[in-house]
């Protein structure tokens, strides 16, 4: 895996790669569905991590969750501000501290998901192209526009449902 800190402009081609020529705005609509079906048929996986030092189901759903909060505000940053600094965030500290292997409830995050979801397709949806032009500085990764940050995300949810497929097949 790349490491979004260490190589952010690798990071950002993956995230993209992953996306390819899908329209962002389809891909994350489809994410909500996909995410409910995945961790319904999880069972007993859903808290059991497939190898040492990997995620389970359950921590792979808070860090896309902990993913959409973090963009709900983003988006709204760039757009509603000149320039806005983005602060970066620790995926990994984020997991282990909000303790989502032992204490999360999938039912509740993907209720607070899809609600982020729902907020932030409409803001897409209702944006001026000269709103998706806007820009954030990203902290590691230097000035990213609404177009980019919300196309990355729709990478991110591609990303992030193979990880549960292949968690879910270990």
């Amino acid at each position: 895996m790349i490491d979004p800190v260490g190589q952010p402009k690798e990071y950002q081609r993956m995230l993209l790669s992953q996306l390819g020529d899908r329209d962002p705005a389809e891909v994350q609509a489809e994410t909500g569905p996909e995410l409910r079906s995945l961790v319904a048929g999880a069972g007993e996986a859903l808290r059991k991590r497939p190898a040492p030092g990997d995620w389970s189901v359950i921590e792979v759903l808070g860090h896309i969750l902990d993913a959409e909060i973090v963009h709900a505000a983003r988006y709204r940053w760039i757009v509603a501000h000149d320039e806005p600094p983005i602060v970066g965030y620790d995926q990994d500290l984020w997991v282990d501290r909000l303790r989502y292997r032992t204490d999360g409830d999938p039912h509740e995050m993907l209720a607070l998901f899809d609600a982020l979801r729902r907020s932030n397709l409409a803001l897409w949806e209702r944006s001026a192209p000269e709103d998706r032009a806007r820009v954030g500085m990203h902290a590691e990764r230097g000035p990213e526009s609404f177009d980019l940050t919300f196309r990355l995300i729709a990478g991110h949810d591609l990303l992030h449902t193979e990880q549960l497929r292949r968690a879910l097949e270990a």
